[in-house]
């Protein structure tokens, strides 16, 4: 009987080492599981933030790109603007050039025209004069 009893006490305690065993196995596993998932998620999330970092470069770069553009842009038409507006400057320069020198040709006619009416008269007077002259001789 005692023995029995023995036995039995035996058993019992194997029994609670085993359960014991299993139960630290089975946290174990749950353990290394749960790392498992955790490492999973960090990569996941890693993964998702470069691709998001990659994506805000790249736009970046696309506004960086465009602004360039339009940047250029903006330089070419002010630059069309300049030229424009020195080709209107030169156009005006010329038209004045243009219309001094017709007034300084009218001018010079109106002068030359002055200046044979006067020589005109001279003539006239000199011829005047002979006339007289001659007339006087005649009567002399």
């Amino acid at each position: 009987m005692r023995m029995m009893v023995m036995m039995v006490m035996m058993m019992m305690i194997m029994m609670m080492m085993m359960m014991m065993m299993m139960m630290i196995m089975m946290m174990m596993m749950m353990m290394m599981m749960m790392m498992m998932m955790m490492m999973m998620m960090m990569m996941m999330m890693m993964m998702m933030m470069m691709t998001m970092m990659m994506m805000m470069m790249m736009m970046m770069l696309m506004m960086m790109m465009m602004m360039m553009m339009m940047m250029m842009m903006m330089m070419m038409m002010m630059m069309m603007m300049m030229m424009m507006m020195m080709m209107m400057m030169m156009m005006m320069m010329m038209l004045m050039m243009m219309m001094m020198l017709m007034l300084m040709m009218m001018m010079m006619m109106m002068m030359m025209m002055i200046m044979m009416m006067m020589m005109m008269m001279m003539m006239m007077m000199m011829m005047m004069m002979m006339m007289m002259m001659m007339m006087m001789m005649m009567m002399m």
